[in-house]
């Protein structure tokens, strides 16, 4: 255990040092150096890779003392369903500092109970027989910590040794991969390699290789399902129809506008090309609001500046899910980019292409359902189940005033939605950030699979029979927060697209989790309170 977590302490120090480049190289390979969008690829790529890194010691450590993770006494509790559910984040003071108000839970499936908790807990730990695999993970072309992440979690959560095949997409990232990893390399834990489809195809066959994991597209699963006469297991990510709730409430003129640019990032982080990007707003027809909520959205998304659609096949999959409707596009439009687009669809119309194709593009429908707040929460939740394609993650947005009037109705559409990872005024995306909350589509014990895949990766505390999480996040921004009465301190999130400063932030958040000090903890506090 103990070379374990020097591996992974060596691991940090190597990814802190090519942070920079890392960071870098992302940017020029999407078309955003040197804006504050660049924010997005060192948040979404370093820092996440080593806040990972650190939770993942924090378990290992924990193993290693007392036999097995170690849970904060108060951290789980049953609802009143006998559902179990457990506080994952915040855990130490920096997240409180840093992430204030944000908080995140795990609800385990329903066959267990508070005292057997801890027994699904780094259940590989706990074998007396550990047999040596060898798991290939493909590697994910849009978020560039995925591949890096998925290969940490094969090595800690399952003891396999990775082959990792880099996406093409991400070939200009390789060598930052080889240097921060370089340690699980020489110690003969993984090796990398590069190429495309027909590579993965041969390493897929591979008889050495005992198990796959692939984060992409349903297609390239199906054609790997279906040629894995071996029957290797496959675990998988593959994204979904991502819905975006909002709870009609009293929203005030400036809850409008930051909501409509929590929504627009949502939509427009990494210009869409994120398995988890909002693609139907469902809003209340009855909300004296509803209007002026999409108007705000429109105006968010006109504001975003321009950026190339770097990901393979976007013009097409936007041509062909917006089809002939009309639609209100921002931006440029030509070869290299796709405007900002927004539509309007009929919930009525199940056969719509946009309720059962990914767009991964940066393409926005909203939906409108009639009704009361209980009745309307009840049409959202049954149509984002049921209409939607997929299972990985949902947001819903909802007024303090709302979730404590109608705390029985907000609470019943939080636990009847049927995502891996839901968002509570908190984009679904925080929850991938987060590395105690387990990552995959909802499991369900009813039933083996899911449409956006197979089994959990991140998931520091190494729990098994998850059934989803649910991330939580203030609705309002300090300091309106306080001034309404709310005891959060979290200004406008530094993952909001429009933030100026995501980009310091960024960089000054991965030196913090390399090396964290009071001065970088109160510059990044500073950074984003004045963003």
């Amino acid at each position: 255990m103990s070379h374990k977590i020097a591996l992974l302490l060596q691991c940090r120090v190597a990814t802190a040092r090519v942070a920079k480049r890392w960071t870098a190289l992302s940017a020029q390979a999407k078309g955003i150096s040197g804006t504050p969008l660049a924010g997005e690829e060192a948040i979404a790529g370093p820092w996440g890779v080593l806040f990972a890194l650190n939770r993942y010691v924090d378990t290992l450590i924990e193993i290693e003392r007392f036999g097995a993770p170690r849970l904060d006494a108060k951290s789980a509790r049953r609802r009143a369903s006998g559902q179990v559910v457990v506080d994952v984040f915040p855990s130490r003071p920096s997240d409180r500092i840093l992430f204030n108000g944000v908080r995140a839970e795990v609800w385990m499936d329903r066959g267990v109970t508070l005292a057997t908790l801890h027994d699904t807990m780094a259940v590989w730990y706990r074998q007396t027989h550990r047999e040596s695999r060898l798991a290939l993970v493909l590697g994910a072309g849009n978020i560039s910590s995925i591949p890096v992440l998925d290969v940490l979690y094969k090595l800690v959560a399952e003891g396999t040794a990775c082959m990792l095949k880099v996406h093409p997409l991400t070939d200009c990232l390789g060598p930052v991969f080889e240097e921060a990893l370089a340690p699980l390399v020489a110690g003969g834990y993984l090796r990398l390699t590069y190429g495309g489809a027909e590579v993965g195809r041969y390493l897929c066959s591979h008889e050495l290789i005992d198990e796959i994991h692939v984060t992409g597209s349903v297609a390239t699963r199906d054609a790997i399902a279906a040629d894995n006469a071996s029957g290797k297991r496959i675990t998988s990510e593959l994204g979904n129809v991502s819905p975006t709730i909002v709870v009609p409430g009293p929203w005030s003129e400036a809850d409008l506008r930051f909501q409509a640019d929590h929504i627009a990032t949502t939509k427009l982080y990494n210009n869409g090309f994120n398995c988890i990007s909002s693609q139907v707003l469902i809003v209340p027809t009855d909300w004296p609001q509803r209007d002026a909520l999409v108007a705000a959205v429109e105006r968010a998304m006109a504001r975003v500046p321009d950026r190339p659609a770097y990901y393979p096949g976007a013009h097409a999959r936007c041509r062909s899910i917006a089809g002939s409707r009309a639609a209100r596009r921002y931006g440029r439009s030509d070869a290299d980019f796709l405007p900002r687009t927004l539509v309007d669809v009929d919930p009525a119309d199940l056969d719509d292409a946009v309720f059962a194709n990914e767009a991964f593009c940066p393409l926005l429908a909203v939906a409108s359902l009639p009704g009361n707040l209980e009745t309307y929460l009840d049409r959202a939740v049954d149509f984002a189940n049921r209409a939607l394609w997929g299972t990985l993650a949902a947001n819903l947005i909802v007024h303090p005033r709302s979730m404590r009037d109608r705390s029985d109705a907000v609470d019943a559409a939080i636990a009847g939605l049927r995502f891996g990872c839901v968002g509570v005024n908190a984009w679904s995306g925080v929850g991938f950030l987060l590395a105690p909350v387990p990552w995959g589509a909802y499991r369900s014990e009813t039933s083996e699979g899911s449409e956006s895949g197979d089994g959990v990766v991140h998931n520091s505390h190494l729990f098994e029979r998850t059934q989803k999480a649910v991330v939580h996040a203030p609705f309002r921004p300090f300091p309106r927060s306080i001034l309404a009465g709310d005891a959060t301190l979290l200004p406008q999130p530094p993952w909001f697209i429009s933030h100026r400063n995501q980009a310091k932030i960024g960089e000054e958040l991965c030196k913090f989790e390399a090396a964290p000090t009071a001065r970088s903890l109160a510059k990044i506090a500073m950074l984003t309170l004045t963003g």
